[in-house]
């Protein structure tokens, strides 16, 4: 039989008892009996789950607080209202579980995107295998209906992917030659030939689930201060119910008191139960994270779900960020020769400049005839090219070697490269605004969020770009450390948010108070770095992320004063003796009940 169907036959022969030991005639040992065989039907498991507890040092729980409740009705001969204790206890408990594993159960399917197998390629034979068997540059098929199980490039076939459950976007998006396609999407109507560009552990949906499984590791400081608030509530609270049926019978003097005071406590205990705290904040937060997967915002835990309803000031980084990132070579300024040299210095590089520099050159690079390779952050690039030194990158890298470069009056990233410190000319790459950019500014301003640009670009670029946004502060010309200057002094008077894509992005990502990343065209380290991962790159979800922080902070603050609220009253009730045991429970389950019910109202924006 299902746990339902057992749960429902307790139930049922719990309640007929309990109607018998209200119906019968008066007879304290047949109602007793009748009340003890229902009390151990309904209450078995908890009465376990109590001496477990003991045994293991788990003493002041919830199962402690009703059992020792139970027994000291029985002990005053409430039988009837001990045994309701417990079945109205277990119906309430039920309707906890079933809230809690609708929620689970709902994030459960909608993050339900790990592919079982992957069909390789392999002499035009298809075989199917472990996703983690395939390796990059391997080529696989996807049939209609079946989700794409790695990263990679199509390479043959056109078709529409449903991606809703990575990226939250409903709408099919339609594919073919040369466009990135990520796991955990699902091709919806044409065979698909696809040339992986990651291995399974590196893929999308892989990160997805990994930053899913960490999420609730990472507790809120809400959650914490409920689970401390627990470990040391629970335990006064007894104390006070033993003072409460002992102290006042003995300080009136009428020993004849007891019974009626013991009951007042026991209705006490079974009152400040904490569970409707302990479960519904930590609910609340594993419900707004499971909104924001489903919406593609990835949450790395509730900790940062709470700061970011706190953030009042966002910086941006500019490239790849606010603006397409898909960069053109729209200028060379200088003999096309520098193209070249541009060229084999972008050879290693994704970005997307690189992408520029190397699909404006269009010749095969022979990667074999660069030597002598080095990044250096923020400026640019160092190799050798045959016998002759190359420098390409921005205006500082050039400088730092002495070399004198030409003052050029154009809007866009320019490129400088030199060549045995004889500067040969620049690259002027132009990069589009995103659409969604400008409407997320128009949000924030409507919030009263700050909006701050940071970007390595010159003034000119940074300037114009901030106009056409309708951002009213930028700082230009920043290498990594200077963003990470920029971001630490804010932090000392506001709550920061940084949002980044490059690796140049990582350090002013971690010392922010939320670092939001970009997960399509963002690079590994900046993914790592960052609290938030917006999946698609869809920048105007930082707006829904930080209304859905606030609304989660605000059921989180509506449960905590309900909750606390209706106990301290029927606390009052209680030890005054205007509490009857019904309503001690409702205190207790029925609060939790409707707490946890408010709390799944954060699994929609």
């Amino acid at each position: 039989m299902s746990k339902k169907t057992i749960f429902l036959i307790r139930e049922i022969i719990a309640i007929t008892c309990l109607i018998l030991s209200y119906a019968l005639p008066v007879n304290e040992y047949i109602i007793l009996a009748i009340a003890l065989i229902g009390y151990f039907v309904v209450a078995y498991d908890v009465i376990f789950d109590c001496f477990r507890n003991i045994i293991h040092g788990k003493i002041f729980d919830e199962s402690f607080l009703m059992v020792l409740a139970t027994i000291g009705a029985f002990a005053t001969k409430q039988y009837s209202e001990g045994l309701m204790v417990m079945v109205l206890f277990q119906i309430g408990e039920y309707f906890q579980s079933y809230a809690v594993n609708k929620s689970r159960k709902s994030i459960a399917d909608l993050m339900d995107i790990r592919p079982l197998y992957a069909n390789k390629v392999v002499d035009d034979n298809i075989i199917e295998c472990d996703p983690y068997d395939i390796n990059i540059d391997d080529i696989i098929a996807v049939k209609p209906g079946e989700m794409i199980p790695l990263d990679g490039i199509v390479i043959k076939g056109s078709s529409y992917i449903d991606s809703k459950s990575l990226t939250g976007e409903s709408k099919p998006i339609e594919v073919t030659l040369n466009d990135e396609v990520l796991s955990g999407t699902i091709n919806l109507d044409s065979i698909l030939y696809i040339k992986v560009n990651k291995e399974y552990s590196d893929s999308t949906v892989e990160k997805i689930l990994s930053l899913i499984e960490e999420a609730s590791d990472n507790k809120s400081k809400s959650e914490s201060f409920i689970s401390k608030f627990a470990k040391w509530y629970t335990p006064v609270v007894v104390i006070l119910a033993l003072l409460l049926a002992i102290l006042p019978p003995l300080i009136i003097g009428d020993y004849g008191l007891f019974p009626d005071f013991i009951r007042r406590a026991c209705s006490f205990l079974v009152i400040s139960c904490p569970c409707a705290l302990v479960i519904s904040v930590p609910l609340t937060y594993f419900t707004g994270i499971g909104c924001a997967s489903k919406n593609g915002i990835l949450v790395k835990g509730s900790s940062y779900l709470e700061v970011l309803s706190h953030v009042n000031t966002i910086c941006f980084d500019k490239t790849g960020t606010l603006t397409k990132g898909t960069f053109k070579v729209t200028k060379v300024i200088g003999d096309n020769e520098l193209v070249k040299y541009a060229a084999y210095a972008e050879y290693y590089s994704n970005h997307p400049i690189a992408s520029a520099i190397k699909e404006y050159y269009q010749d095969k690079i022979d990667g074999n005839i660069i030597i002598d390779y080095k990044e250096i952050p923020g400026k640019g690039i160092s190799y050798k090219y045959n016998s002759d030194q190359v420098l390409v990158g921005n205006k500082l890298l050039l400088e730092d070697n002495n070399i004198k470069v030409d003052d050029i009056d154009e809007i866009g990233t320019l490129i400088y490269v030199a060549v045995n410190n004889n500067y040969l000319g620049s690259i002027v790459i132009s990069d589009e605004i995103k659409e969604e950019a400008k409407l997320l500014i128009e949000d924030l301003n409507k919030l009263k969020i700050k909006s701050i640009m940071l970007s390595g670009d010159n003034d000119k670029i940074c300037k114009d770009m901030a106009n056409r946004l309708g951002i009213t502060e930028y700082y230009a010309s920043l290498l990594p450390q200077d963003k990470l200057q920029v971001i630490e002094d804010l932090t000392k008077e506001n709550k920061v948010a940084f949002v980044g894509d490059g690796i140049n992005d990582s350090l002013a990502l971690v010392r922010s108070d939320v670092g939001i990343s970009m997960g399509n065209v963002g690079s590994d380290a900046a993914i790592e770095a960052s609290d938030i991962v917006i999946v698609d790159d869809n920048i105007s979800k930082i707006s829904k992320s930080l209304k859905l922080s606030k609304k989660v902070r605000s059921i989180v603050y509506q449960n905590i004063i309900f909750a606390i609220g209706v106990k301290v009253l029927v606390l009052v009730l209680a030890a005054l003796g205007f509490a009857p045991m019904f309503l001690a429970v409702f205190a207790d389950v029925g609060v939790s009940a409707i707490a946890i019910l408010n709390a799944m109202r954060a699994f929609k924006i």
